[in-house]
């Protein structure tokens, strides 16, 4: 097997490891918090959790039914690879949702008397947490180019119409709209269920959003100084951070001197050492530092990355 055959299979067998991940997550924090909280949840997800509990259907097998129809659509717009990939996250997800549901909610309370859900009945914790072990495997299958069937089919079409608007605000709207339906399942304490629910939401989207695009964030600085403290400064970046750098030329609008610009883009827990960089050459530097979310090129994404 040749190099570059071997780093596709590598790259496959990590994607996949990934995925399982997302996939062992997803009924942790849906089932084991959101559903044994009495809360409900977004997406095809929520519509389960909702069925479920007015007619006690599992709600992996619920979700499994709902996302049939959902992955051909899927398929037929984003291709073969989408269409496995996705195959696969919704039959080991559904699996597992049914799997610890009958575990947790039938064998060991009828086989050795245990009723170990839920692990607690405050639903504030139940709420953040579900939602943010939900949020957290929703991101690694979304970061690895799939998705868990259901509403995030359309959510990715629309992404792809809407390329501005994040993947995580898409989803939150949508799930919103779900939540606010589980008014009418939920009969009891309905806008508390209502309230905390909107809650694992909010906190799913923080996570799912973070997995999603954290890792591809950077800090972008602009230092301008003179020609030779910014040479300096220039020379400790590229020794002792590692990092990149280019000089843009310039001159200031109000002395008429030349000054050069560098533009570096560097990890958040790097910045700090880049900051006492400028501090020890060039205390009169000049430093505008702002977010960047998205970068592409050597070290970060590839140009031909597809946009999640």
């Amino acid at each position: 097997m040749d190099i570059e055959r071997k780093t596709i299979v590598k790259e496959y067998v990590k994607k996949y490891l990934l995925i399982t991940l997302g996939c062992v997550l997803y009924p942790i924090g849906v089932v084991m918090f959101l559903q044994a909280g009495g809360l409900a949840g977004g997406g095809a997800t929520g519509i389960a959790l909702i069925i479920n509990q007015v007619t006690g259907v599992s709600t992996g097998l619920i979700a499994f039914i709902i996302n049939v129809p959902l992955l051909l659509w899927g398929g037929k717009v984003f291709g073969r690879e989408f269409f496995i990939s996705t195959l696969y996250v919704i039959g080991l997800s559904s699996l597992l949702m049914w799997l610890t549901e009958y575990v947790f909610f039938t064998w060991l309370p009828s086989a050795y008397g245990l009723s170990l859900l839920p692990f607690t009945n405050d639903r504030l914790i139940n709420s953040v947490t579900g939602g943010a072990i939900f949020g957290f495997g929703m991101g690694l299958i979304f970061r690895c180019g799939s998705s868990s069937g259901g509403t995030d089919i359309p959510v990715k079409v629309l992404k792809k119409k809407f390329r501005h608007i994040s993947t995580g605000f898409i989803t939150m709207t949508s799930d919103i709209i779900i939540v606010a339906c589980s008014v009418f399942a939920y009969k009891e304490d309905t806008l508390e269920v209502l309230f905390f629910t909107v809650l694992s939401v909010v906190v799913f989207t923080l996570v799912f959003d973070w997995v999603l695009y954290g890792g591809n964030s950077a800090k972008m600085v602009f230092i301008i100084s003179e020609e030779e403290p910014a040479r300096r400064i220039c020379a400790r970046v590229l020794k002792e951070l590692d990092a990149g750098a280019t000089f843009i030329d310039a001159e200031g609008a109000y002395t008429g001197k030349l000054k050069k610009v560098l533009l570096c883009v560097v990890k958040p827990i790097v910045y700090p050492n880049l900051r006492d960089i400028v501090r020890e050459e060039d205390k009169k530097a000049f430093m505008i530092v702002s977010s960047a979310k998205e970068i592409y090129g050597e070290g970060y994404l590839p140009q031909d990355k597809e946009e999640i």
